[in-house]
Formats: structure tokens, C-alpha cells, sequence
């Protein structure tokens, strides 16, 4: 069983002892109800697997091993990114599908779980070469996908220009039928959403922000009554300059860099920030806006070399970038890859407070060790559902086709985002429960309710 399996199975065990939840259910119905539950929510509905045939422009053909996972659609069609990357593999779609079923069932989004991914580094890969692979993912994977079926959208890898080839292969494939809603994260022209590239990096950002400004300084005399470990850490850092750390400098990073850096709510100093390469360090505080012009002009890489700073006026050490996660800092961005903080480093992570832009960035060893210590770690599944709030909000435009304005995508997400926190957060600091385990009772509760409303526990 994954760790993601195991937190839905220790939070349908906590429901099953709560006897207001489900009252209709009891004794052995009971517990034979929420045996389905852990083999309904705990497995995926479908896996579904093929190697794309591709021909190089050199002349050679390659086999690509793909993936779609379709965990559950309880709550709508499937959703979730395509990723392209070489440490792609069976068991982590499946996990990504899982944890989009959860979010969205977290944020009240009418959408089941999918993911997809590709085993290429398409950095090795010509221009021509990518633009075939996405046409064959959609020629391959056809049948299964579509506006009201199962809608990708981009991941690690991919962006806005997969997301056209996509849905222009699947209009190709389909004449005459709606399309534009069949893939999210397109670009504008292509009817994509003002603001979906900047939605995840931001919705990272406002969640943490949300917590330590709004609901710390309304909530503060409850929270100083509270027995919890984690409220004492979160007020512990209360009007305090916050020393903030971004693993990762890519479209999810540096955004959230950036509304740090930016910030007139909290008193931030961004002091360090890495990327595939390198670490920049300053404990003054990086020039943030500097290093995303550095960043646009060269490939989405930070400055490497001692002149590419003087070059650009930038003040940074250079550092290996691993060390960034062990650095003394009050905050840490985890805007990379999964499985970062593990059982051999988590006993050197400094940081008080972590937020999860990536998803699954802490194993479950290190999750559980880090929370003993009264971590407070805002998890994936409540603070990265940025992007896929703002692909609703461009499925939507695409259906009805008529489009907000950039302005109204934001204040649309921190609304969603608001909404989804201000009944989390009470939960959590009332409770001994770390963040993670509250999101996934109340997603786990959102999805058991709904699959015994209809009938399918039976």
C-alpha cells in the first residue's frame, strides 16, 4: 500500500468511530460500508498504459512508455496534469491521480482525479519530436479523454504549448465537436485562462499567507488557548521577519518567490532560491525581480557562475543546490519534485513552517517526524490547487464561451482558496491532527458522503 493509501485508510478509520458521520450506517453495515470505501477511494478506477510510436528526425523510431491514470470521477470527469519527465512511472501517476481526486474534493471542485505522464526528458528531445509525442498521446489515449470524460492539463514538463498540440489533435480527431474544454492550460489564443501560468505559484503563496496573516491575527486569543503544538509554532512566528527558502525556480517557484518578495502583508526576505543547478543564497535577501529576468532570458536557468551575478548586478553565494532544504530559514517552498525531505535528511530540516507548492515533496516517515516536532507543514493538497482551480475556471470559459479578466481569475481563486481555509484551518488548530490528516478527513467525508448518497457502497 503507498503512503497516500495509508493516510485515506487512517482517516476512514477515524470517521468509522465518529458515529454523526454517516448515522444511517451502523454496526456491521457499518463497517462493511467503509471496508468499500478503503478499496473504492484507495484504488484507481482505471490504468491505462502504452508506448508511443515515434520517429525521430534523425530516422530512428522509439517506443515511449505513456501513462493515464483515471483514479475517480465520484465527483465529475477526471482531472489532472500530463507530466513529461524521466523518473515518470506507474506507481507515481497513480499516486498524483489519487491526490487530485482529494483536492478536489477538498476545494468543492466538480472533478474526479487523473494524471498522466511520459517517460522522456524533453530537454533531449527537438521541437518537431515533442510536438509528435503530444499528437500520439492524444492518438493513443483517444478514446478515454475528452470535455466531459477526462481533462489533462500541464504538469512537470509540459506548459501551454503541449496543451495546444493536444487539443488541436483532438479537434482533428473529433470535427465538429466541442473541444476547447478537452485540454486546460492552454494559451490564450487558444482559449486558455488569463492567469492559469501564474495560478499555482500564487495560490502557493496566498494559502500561506492567508494562515499567518488573516486567520493568525483574527483568530489570535482562541489559538493562545489552544493545547497545539502547531498553533504554537504558527504564533511563534506572528509579526515576525520571515526568512523564506524556494526549492525550485520553475513557473510554480518563481511566482511564489516573487509574491513573497512582494508581500506588504508579511515582513519577507526571500534569502534563497535553487533550481536543477544551483543555489543562490543572500541573508539579506535575493533580488527576486532580477533573478526572473535573468531566468526568462536564459532557458529558465538561475545564474550559475560568478559573472552571470556581477553580469546582472545580482548579490548571491553560489551553493550546491541539495543544501537548500538545510538551511536556517522560518519558511521552505517546496516547489520541485516529490520525495525531497526523506527519512535521510528530515532530521536536518530547520525550518519551522513548510509549504508544499509540489506534490508529495515529504515522504510519510519525514511528514510524520517533522509534524512530532511541531512542524507545521502546509501540504500539497491544500496549497497547490491553484492551477486546477483556474482550469475550472477556463473549462467553464470554454463551455460557455465567454472570458474573464485577468483580475477576476484571481480574485476567484483566493475566493475558492479562502473558502476551503476557512473551514480547514479552525479543524486543524483545534485539534491535534496535523494540516494534511484534516484536508484528507474532510475530502475523505466529501467523497464517502457522495458515494453513499448514490448507492454505490452497496
Amino acid at each position: 500500500m503507498s503512503e497516500r493509501n495509508t493516510v485515506i485508510e487512517n482517516s476512514l478509520t477515524t470517521l468509522l468511530k465518529d458515529e454523526s458521520f454517516l448515522p444511517d450506517l451502523k454496526a456491521q453495515t457499518r463497517e462493511q460500508a467503509f471496508k468499500s470505501l478503503v478499496a473504492l477511494l484507495s484504488t484507481p478506477n482505471h490504468v491505462h498504459k502504452s508506448y508511443l510510436r515515434v520517429s525521430l528526425e534523425n530516422g530512428t523510431i522509439v517506443r515511449i512508455p505513456s501513462f493515464r491514470v483515471q483514479h475517480n470521477d465520484t465527483l465529475g470527469p477526471y482531472k489532472g496534469g500530463i507530466r513529461f519527465h524521466e523518473s515518470v512511472n506507474e506507481g507515481e501517476v497513480s499516486n498524483l491521480a489519487r491526490l487530485m481526486t482529494l483536492k478536489n474534493a477538498l476545494h468543492e471542485l466538480p472533478f474526479g482525479g487523473g494524471k498522466g505522464g511520459v517517460i522522456i526528458n524533453p530537454r533531449e528531445y527537438t521541437v518537431k519530436e515533442l510536438h509528435l509525442i503530444c499528437k500520439k498521446y492524444v492518438q493513443y489515449f483517444n478514446d478515454i479523454l475528452g470535455p466531459d470524460k477526462d481533462i489533462p492539463a500541464p504538469d512537470a514538463g509540459t506548459g501551454e504549448r503541449e496543451m495546444d498540440w493536444m487539443m488541436a489533435e483532438y479537434k482533428n480527431i473529433h470535427p465538429g465537436e466541442p473541444y476547447r474544454g478537452s485540454f486546460t492550460g492552454k494559451s490564450i489564443i487558444n482559449g486558455g485562462s488569463l492567469g492559469r501560468k501564474q495560478a499555482t505559484g500564487k495560490g502557493v503563496y496566498f494559502t500561506f499567507r492567508y494562515m499567518m496573516h488573516n486567520f493568525l491575527k483574527e483568530q489570535e486569543r482562541w489559538l493562545q488557548t489552544q493545547d497545539n503544538i502547531f498553533a504554537e509554532t504558527a504564533l511563534n512566528h506572528l509579526d515576525k521577519k520571515l526568512k523564506v527558502a524556494v526549492q525550485g525556480f520553475g513557473n510554480l517557484g518563481s511566482v511564489a518567490a516573487l509574491e513573497a518578495f512582494q508581500c506588504n502583508y508579511l515582513q519577507n526576505e526571500v534569502i534563497a532560491v535553487s533550481d536543477r543547478q544551483v543555489m543562490l543564497y543572500n541573508s539579506d535577501g535575493l533580488d527576486i525581480p532580477a533573478l526572473l529576468k535573468f531566468a526568462e532570458e536564459n532557458d529558465g536557468d538561475l545564474p550559475s557562475a560568478k559573472e552571470d551575478l556581477s553580469a546582472h548586478d545580482i548579490k548571491a553565494e553560489i551553493r550546491d543546490r541539495d543544501s537548500l532544504l538545510e538551511i536556517d530559514a522560518d519558511v521552505l517552498i517546496m516547489a520541485a519534485l516529490e520525495n525531497q525531505i526523506h527519512k535521510d535528511n528530515m532530521k536536518k530540516i530547520k525550518a519551522p513552517l513548510i509549504v508544499e507548492g509540489a506534490n508529495a515533496p515529504i515522504t510519510e516517515e519525514a511528514d510524520k517526524y517533522l509534524s512530532d516536532q511541531g512542524t507545521l507543514i502546509v501540504p500539497d493538497i491544500l496549497a497547490n490547487a491553484g492551477g486546477v482551480i483556474v482550469s475550472y475556471l477556463e473549462w467553464i470559459q470554454g463551455r460557455e464561451t465567454q472570458f474573464y479578466k485577468e483580475e477576476q481569475i484571481y480574485e476567484l481563486l483566493y475566493e475558492k482558496m479562502q473558502n476551503t481555509m476557512d473551514t480547514i484551518l479552525p479543524q486543524f488548530f483545534g485539534d491535534p491532527f496535523p494540516l494534511r490528516q484534516n484536508c484528507y478527513i474532510h475530502s475523505v467525508m466529501k467523497l464517502s458522503t457522495v458515494l453513499f448518497r448514490q448507492g454505490k457502497l452497496y
